[in-house]
C-alpha cells in the first residue's frame, strides 16, 4: 500500500492504508520515537480523523526502527520551558495527555505491535489499546523518578489495576520488563516472536471488511501467531508475593524497609535493584508516584490524567523542588549521575510537600486538564500472575 506522507513535519508520523483499516507509524527511529510537540499534535489529528473515518476499522499503532517509542522528549520539554515560562511545558504535557486519553477511549480497535523499546510516553500510546503486542525485543520501564518526575501518561491508572500491588513495584523502581513479563502482570496481551510480525500484519490487513471491527475475529487472529509456551509464571508468582508483602506498606520508608528485611535472607538481585532505585530515585518524586497509584484505582482515566498534569505542573514551577530540571541534568545532559536531589532524603519529604503538589495551581498562565467524558473500555489483561 502507498505510504501517506504530506509535508516534512508530518514525517514524523507515516500512515499506510490497510485493507479495513490503517497502520500508524512512528518515524523517528534516531530519537528512538521520541514524542516531540510536533509529532503529538500530528499524531492527535490524524487519529481525531481516523475515528470517523468510515473506510477505518481498525487502527495498527507501531514504531519504525529499534523502538516503539522511548518516551517524551525531554531536551525538548526542557527547550520548550526554558524559551519561556514554565507553562509552556505544562501545555506539552496536557497535549501528550490529550492523545493518551483519546487512545484509551478510542471507538475502534487499536493494535500496539511493541517491538522494542517502550517507556514512558511510549505506554501512554501502547498501554491504552485494546491489543497490546510485545517480542523477544521489547523492554518496557516507567523511570520517570529516577530523573525527577512521576509515572504519567495514565499510568496511574493502568499501573494501579495490575495484580497486587504490581502497579507500586513498577512506579516505584522503574524496573525494566521484557515481553514476557508484560504478559504476565497483564500489561500486554499477547507475545508474539518478532519473525513472526510480518505475518501477523499480513493476516490482519487480510482481513474481510465485516470482521475488521470485531474484537473477537482481531484476537482469533492474533491467537494464530502468539506464543504461549513462553509464558511461565512460576518465578512470577514468587516474586509477587514478595511484591505484595512490601510494597503494600503504607509509606515509601515502610516499603524500602520492608525490601531490606527481606534482602537478607532471600538474597535475590531485584531485591537489591529494587532498593537501589527507590533510593537512587527524587525523594519527592517517589512519594508523589505513591499518593497517584494508590489513588488511582479508584479512579476514571479522565480523572487519572487530569491528577498527573496537576502534579506535573507543580514540578514544572517548582512549587516545591527543582528536581524536575536538576534530573535530566544529571541523567541526560551533563551525564554525571549525580543528581542533587532537594529534599536529599525521603524523611525529609513531608505531607505538607506532597499536599502542594496535588493543589490548585493559581497561576494565569496555567490552565488544566479538562477531558470531555467519552466511554472508557478497560482494556487491563487478565493477569497470569
Amino acid at each position: 500500500m502507498a505510504l501517506y506522507v504530506s509535508n516534512k513535519e508530518e514525517s514524523m508520523v507515516t500512515t499506510e492504508g490497510i485493507s479495513g483499516g490503517m497502520k500508524v507509524i512512528l518515524n523517528r527511529p534516531r530519537k528512538l520515537n521520541a514524542l516531540n510537540y510536533q509529532l503529538i499534535v500530528q499524531m492527535l489529528r490524524m487519529l481525531e480523523s481516523h475515528e470517523y473515518d468510515p473506510t477505518i476499522k481498525f487502527i495498527i499503532l507501531k514504531g519504525n526502527g529499534k523502538a516503539f517509542c522511548a518516551g517524551g522528549d525531554v531536551t525538548s520539554v526542557m527547550t520548550l520551558t526554558n524559551a519561556g515560562n514554565w507553562s509552556f511545558g505544562a501545555n506539552f504535557f496536557r497535549k501528550q495527555y490529550s492523545l493518551d486519553y483519546l487512545l484509551g477511549t478510542y471507538k475502534k480497535p487499536l493494535i500496539a505491535i511493541i517491538n522494542g523499546i517502550v517507556m514512558g510516553g511510549g505506554a501512554g500510546l501502547s498501554m491504552h489499546a485494546a491489543f497490546r503486542i510485545v517480542t523477544e525485543n521489547t523492554i518496557f520501564a516507567m523511570p520517570e523518578a529516577s530523573i525527577g518526575s512521576v509515572p504519567d501518561v495514565g499510568s496511574s491508572h493502568f499501573l494501579s489495576r495490575l495484580p497486587g500491588f504490581f502497579g507500586e513495584y513498577v512506579a516505584l523502581t522503574g524496573v525494566r520488563l521484557n515481553g514476557i513479563e508484560l504478559v504476565q502482570c497483564g500489561l500486554a496481551t499477547h507475545f508474539v516472536h518478532s519473525k513472526d510480525l510480518a505475518s501477523l500484519e499480513n493476516a490482519l490487513s487480510m482481513m474481510a471488511s465485516s470482521d475488521a471491527k470485531n474484537t473477537a475475529k482481531i484476537s482469533e487472529i492474533i491467537n494464530k501467531y502468539a506464543n504461549e509456551r513462553d509464558i511461565k509464571t512460576e518465578n512470577a508468582n514468587s516474586r509477587l508475593e514478595i511484591i505484595n508483602k512490601c510494597f503494600s506498606r503504607e509509606t515509601v520508608e515502610d516499603i524500602l524497609l520492608s525490601l531490606e528485611t527481606f534482602a537478607v535472607d532471600k538474597n535475590e538481585k531485584w531485591i537489591f535493584d529494587a532498593i537501589k532505585s527507590i533510593k537512587s530515585a527524587s525523594p519527592l518524586c517517589i512519594k508523589l508516584a505513591l499518593k497517584l497509584i494508590r489513588e488511582g484505582r479508584s479512579q476514571k482515566l479522565e480523572h487519572c490524567l487530569a491528577r498527573e498534569h496537576l502534579v506535573v505542573s507543580h514540578l514544572l514551577r517548582r512549587t516545591v523542588d527543582a528536581d524536575f530540571y536538576e534530573g535530566p541534568r544529571a541523567m541526560l545532559i551533563d551525564k554525571d549521575r549525580k543528581p542533587r536531589w532537594s529534599p536529599s532524603k525521603l524523611e525529609l519529604v513531608d505531607e505538607e510537600m506532597v499536599s502542594k503538589c496535588f493543589s490548585v495551581i493559581d497561576d494565569e498562565d496555567w490552565q488544566p486538564l479538562r477531558l470531555f467524558e467519552r466511554p472508557n473500555p478497560s482494556h487491563i489483561a487478565v493477569s497470569r500472575m
